[in-house]
């Protein structure tokens, strides 16, 4: 398929499948097709995984929205969909829309969202697969979706949760470190002895300022 790509382990995402793809898609060896658009899927597609026994998840209506909220998707669209992508019974899984961009593109990027990853790779992933056809909306939507939402399932893929003790364990470094090296100096504002306990300059040290450069303490209100 045009839109085709490896996500994880177990985990695909493509744009409408037509005959010609079969063959390839048959050497996946699929479990589920997790269908994100609200229009049908051509009969023949059904056909094929119907005898492929590959189950076919058909959450697409709940896409459209009939109110005039700025979000493009509905949040329980992609709530489900993440359930549903990050529960390892499905797998190997595909997630599938017409274009294989915007819905499959923000499925994707809240999918990354949960695995820590930032908004300039998350964007640059999705731009990756969208070209010129990129929308803002979305890639706002990714931003501000809250994960908190979402319901682990209970059984995860094994990469999620390596990637998920990594991310705590950085965590609790960042924390000792923090602890450490933590000093306190009443003669910064709290902010910079924060910033720069964590963070260090700004800058790289051949960096010179001009006295005139920096604020006066009136300005650090």
């Amino acid at each position: 398929p045009e839109a085709y790509g490896l996500v994880e382990p177990g985990i695909h995402r493509s744009n409408i499948l037509h005959s010609i793809n079969f063959p390839f898609i048959s050497s996946l060896n699929l479990k589920t097709v997790l269908y994100l658009s609200s229009e049908g899927l051509p009969r023949a597609v059904q056909q094929f995984l119907e005898e492929r026994q590959t189950k076919l998840i058909h959450l697409g209506l709940k896409a459209w929205k009939p109110d005039l909220s700025w979000k493009p998707i509905s949040e329980e669209l992609i709530k489900e969909g993440l359930e549903i992508v990050l529960n390892v019974t499905n797998h190997p899984i595909m997630i599938l829309c017409t274009s294989g961009i915007h819905l499959t593109g923000t499925l994707v990027g809240c999918l990354r969202r949960l695995q820590n990853w930032n908004m300039t790779a998350i964007v640059d992933e999705y731009r990756c697969y969208a070209g010129n056809k990129s929308r803002f909306t979305h890639e706002q939507f990714v931003e501000f979706f809250d994960v908190d939402l979402v319901t682990l399932p209970a059984a995860l893929p094994a990469w999620f949760l390596d990637q998920a003790q990594v991310a705590e364990e950085e965590e609790e470094l960042l924390s000792t470190w923090e602890k450490e090296n933590w000093v306190q100096d009443s003669s910064k504002p709290a902010f910079l002895q924060y910033y720069f306990a964590i963070s260090g300059p700004l800058v790289s040290p051949g960096v010179k300022f001009s006295q005139n450069s920096l604020c006066d303490d009136d300005d650090m209100d």
